[in-house]
């Protein structure tokens, strides 16, 4: 790269080592817009060289004797930046930091994750002196709702003459980010590129009972939906079904790998959101007998895997399942998921980028920056588990899968590959591919860290001004706008609903009472109105039902009414009961509290279909209990204007039937009545929203500070002694754990013991199955987890109060295995009658292994503070050192040795 220092139009030489193809217009404005002095903001698909653009900003800050910082949200990506800026500059010219890596760490060009430069910042470290750039790598993560905030800490608190480089995914508001970004720090370009570098073709395969081969057709046709899919929707059959097989299936994962390598379509990506997939996965390419390696290459993948692992015992690698994996891999197919451990992970990559390995199953982890590009992409479904629910991808998700589809300079296009399914219909498929909407969306809040951190550097008034430059700040201001629109035109609907409610003939809420009220005044009449208000109901209406206690609410699956039979409603309770109940069953009008939106296709005999009705509803009831808690009792609702409560007690004494019985249009009546009250409950959410975000974050960060003072972490803008150990604590249970240090429950510890205890604030169980009672290594540790958990309630007690987020309770399901690690037991026997896999393990003790050095700062009883070192330094042995190393015998690496500024991202 040829740069004049003095030259502020100097451009990129085409003959720069830096890259081998000539540069696309995007890059070139951007390089133009970092040669002006300004930061820039790149936002581009996947592979298109958004990377080309960081390394001029890099070797610009060189040439004029400053530094740089390279951020990313993944060890891995880390990893991987730094070997790519080492061929560039050298060794000895560039660094890694990443929580448990320190390589070279005063080189003038080093990588870290993004936690590690905000802990930086907030600790004022010197390693900031001469600091000219920071290429902040997929800087979309910032809607990420764990770790998104910090992107948002860096963009905000970093002197104002360092200058960013934002590489982001396309995203359809990058000029409202950059507008931000502009607010904050000064002038800052935005540059879009839409177009992909290599095109992407999207199709959809379908399995054919008819047919000996799957049949492939475009997902698209001159950018619309394929008139073609629709047919494959008729023959959808709900799961579960009894009746006739479809013509259609979703055909079997090594059925798609040999298809698609027929077509010449390897190598490929194949997309599937479970760890145990991705190992079946290769399990049954095996099985069928598919092998796409040479005995050669058989042999260099050996060599490959060999270098990866070397740091690992035979007993490690039998109880990682190493024997299982290599086969695989050295017949050209493998898994990438989480669960496997980084040196595994990392020999998969290695293998798949030279070209040895064709087939990869990947959970969605893979799609995140690492550079893997692909021939083709498989996304086997369209939906994912989020834990509690089945969530369709974002079209922003479906781009960043199909993103590694393509490999410049050697494709002519690059394949997207989306399988037939029972339950989605093709032009929801069609409608994913053509989506160019990504809006990023902050979320952004305050924490106590934060908060201290804040008190601790400025004066009250730049604080607060700091947290009003927030991208969320920066959103809510403009969302205002938006809400009030829409909460104008919901005020206009509720309006004209409530005319349709209104009966010339009567009182339409006296007729529903009638029904409420059913006695043996009322006799017959009630009985006709009780069946027009159940005809009246929807599918998916939550209706309480009167006299079934145990089964209430329940979900509205059905209603009907036979000629001359009574009304009869079948609804799905939150114990997955189906009931079929007649009006007959019913002493008083059931009451509609919600609605929810059902499964696609609506299949309401389908027993697949009526359990996954039930999970939306218990879903909805622990959302509403949880509000309900935050918030305290709601108010009842007494009805609307120019209407009675339909629970009113209302006496009749005539005995006839109600005037409002006659009307031709009771129906209607009946149906919009019912939407008054759930149009009502949008109407009041939206003010409660709009008053919500009216109420700045500053106002929200007095919160923090007013718990904070409570609990004596502050004096006015002081911090106390306490106020000073939460600084040093970076971790969302951080209120929590300097609680637990002030009560002395981390003193008087061995090393064992100190690294169970504080594993109950790292760990937290994922899994829905419940994990039973786990076992704790001693009487002392148990007392001490109990004692934090009564701290935790009592913070959540003020939490609540305060309308702060609530701090999550400890978790002890990982204190033995971190116990036993501690105390120098070997890794087969800890995980051997464990459910927990070996890329867990690794995860959750690095993580712990940073909390630990953090309470080692933090720790005002210097004993305490040697135990938590000595308990890092003993958990950090055999598969978790060898996972920090960021390469085999690497110079300048210290043995892999964890970094000196705190700040996991794995």
């Amino acid at each position: 790269m040829i740069v004049d220092p003095g030259d502020s139009a100097a451009r990129v030489d085409p003959n720069s080592a830096l890259h081998d193809f000539e540069l696309d217009q995007f890059q070139l404005d951007a390089i133009d817009a970092i040669e002006r002095g300004e930061s820039v903001l790149v936002a581009a698909p996947t592979g298109s060289g958004k990377t080309v653009i960081a390394h001029h900003a890099i070797a610009r800050a060189i040439s004029r004797g400053g530094k740089a910082f390279y951020t990313t949200p993944i060890k891995a990506l880390s990893n991987q930046k730094f070997h790519d800026l080492i061929a560039l500059h050298g060794s000895s010219s560039v660094g890694l930091l990443t929580g448990d890596s320190a390589v070279n760490g005063d080189a003038p060009i080093v990588v870290m994750t993004t936690e590690v430069l905000r802990n930086m910042i907030y600790g004022q470290s010197p390693a900031l002196e001469g600091l000219q750039c920071v290429v902040l790598d997929e800087v979309h993560y910032l809607q990420d709702a764990y770790r998104g905030p910090v992107w948002e800490e860096v963009i905000v608190h970093l002197p104002v003459d360092v200058r960013l480089v934002c590489l982001s995914a396309t995203v359809s508001n990058a000029p409202e980010l950059t507008e931000w970004i502009s607010t904050a720090r000064g002038p800052t370009a935005t540059v879009l590129e839409t177009r992909r570098p290599v095109e992407l073709v999207n199709l959809y395969l379908v399995g054919d009972r008819q047919s000996e081969t799957p049949l492939l057709i475009p997902a698209l046709v001159d950018g619309q939906a394929n008139v073609e899919g629709d047919r494959f929707d008729a023959d959808i059959q709900p799961r579960g079904s009894q009746r006739r097989r479809s013509r259609w299936y979703t055909p079997r994962r090594f059925e798609v790998v040999e298809f698609l390598r027929e077509r010449r379509l390897l190598p490929m990506m194949y997309f599937i959101f479970s760890r145990a997939g991705c190992d079946e996965a290769v399990t049954s390419c095996l099985s069928a007998g598919l092998r796409f390696t040479t005995s050669a290459e058989r042999q260099h993948i050996r060599d490959i895997v060999a270098a990866h692992v070397a740091a690992l015992s035979e007993s490690d690698l039998t109880v990682l399942g190493y024997h299982q994996w290599l086969s695989g891999l050295e017949a050209g197919i493998a898994a990438h998921h989480a669960g496997m451990v980084p040196p595994f992970k990392e020999a998969v990559e290695a293998c798949f980028l030279q070209g040895l390995v064709r087939v990869v199953f990947a959970t969605e982890t893979l799609s995140l920056g690492i550079n893997m590009p692909a021939r083709s992409v498989v996304v086997e479904k369209l939906t994912k588990f989020t834990g509690e629910q089945h969530e369709f991808l974002s079209a922003g998700q479906y781009t960043q899968l199909t993103g590694r589809a393509g490999r410049r300079g050697i494709d002519t296009e690059g394949t997207a590959v989306v399988l037939w399914s029972p339950f989605v219909p093709f032009g929801q498929v069609a409608g994913l591919a053509a989506s160019r909407h990504f809006k990023l969306t902050s979320v952004f809040r305050p924490t106590y860290n934060m908060a201290a951190n804040l008190v601790h550097r400025y004066p009250a008034q730049q604080a607060h001004h700091l947290l009003n430059l927030s991208f969320a700040q920066f959103q809510s201001d403009k969302e205002i706008v938006r809400l009030e629109a829409k909460l104008e035109r919901n005020e206009a609907e509720l309006r004209r609903t409530e005319a349709e409610a209104t009966c010339h003939l009567g009182d339409i809420a006296s007729y529903v009472a009638i029904a409420t009220n059913r006695s043996q005044e009322t006799g017959g009449a009630a009985d006709a109105v009780l069946g027009d208000i159940i005809l009246s109901l929807r599918p998916g209406d939550v209706v309480q039902l009167p006299g079934h206690r145990r089964d209430a609410p329940a979900v509205v699956l059905t209603v009907a009414k036979r000629k001359g039979k009574s009304v009869r409603i079948r609804v799905v309770t939150n114990h997955d009961r189906v009931r079929t109940l007649s009006a007959d069953e019913f002493t008083e009008t059931p009451e509609v509290i919600a609605r929810l939106s059902l499964p696609v296709p609506f299949a309401p005999d389908d027993r697949g279909f009526q359990k996954d009705v039930g999970a939306e509803l218990r879903l909805y009831l622990r959302n509403r209990d949880a509000h309900t808690n935050s918030v305290g009792r709601s108010p009842r609702r007494d009805g609307h204007k120019g209407r009675r409560s339909p629970n009113r007690q209302i006496q009749s004494s005539n005995r006839a039937l109600h005037p409002v019985s006659a009307c031709p249009d009771i129906a209607m009546h009946l149906r919009a009545a019912r939407l008054v009250e759930r149009q009502t409950t949008e109407v009041n959410a939206l003010r409660q929203n709009i008053r919500g975000r009216s109420e700045s974050l500053a106002r929200r960060f007095d919160k923090v500070l007013q718990l904070l003072e409570a609990w004596g972490y502050l004096s006015g803008w002081s911090l106390t002694a306490k106020g000073n150990q939460l600084v040093k604590i970076f971790h969302e249970s951080d209120l929590l754990i300097v609680e637990s240090l002030e009560a002395g429950l981390f003193d008087g510890l061995d090393g064992a013991s100190m690294a169970g205890l504080a594993s109950c604030f790292t760990y937290e169980h994922r899994s829905s199955r419940d994990q039973g009672e786990p076992w704790i290594p001693s009487q002392d540790i148990r007392d001490r987890i109990r004692q934090i958990a009564r701290l935790g309630s009592e913070i959540n007690i003020d939490e609540r109060r305060a309308g702060v987020p609530r701090t999550r309770p400890p978790d002890p399901g990982f204190a033995a295995i971190a116990y036993r690690w501690a105390a120098g037991e070997d890794l087969e026997p800890i995980l051997r009658n464990e459910e927990l896999s070996g890329g867990d393990f690794v995860r959750n003790t690095r993580i712990l292994i940073d909390l630990l050095r953090q309470i080692a700062l933090a720790a005002g009883n210097p004993q305490t503070a040697r135990v938590a070192r000595r308990a890092a330094s003993n958990l950090f042995r055999g598969v978790v050192a060898a996972s920090a190393v960021p390469s085999a015998n690497r110079p300048g690496a210290r043995d892999g040795a964890p970094s000196d500024v705190s700040g996991f991202a794995t």
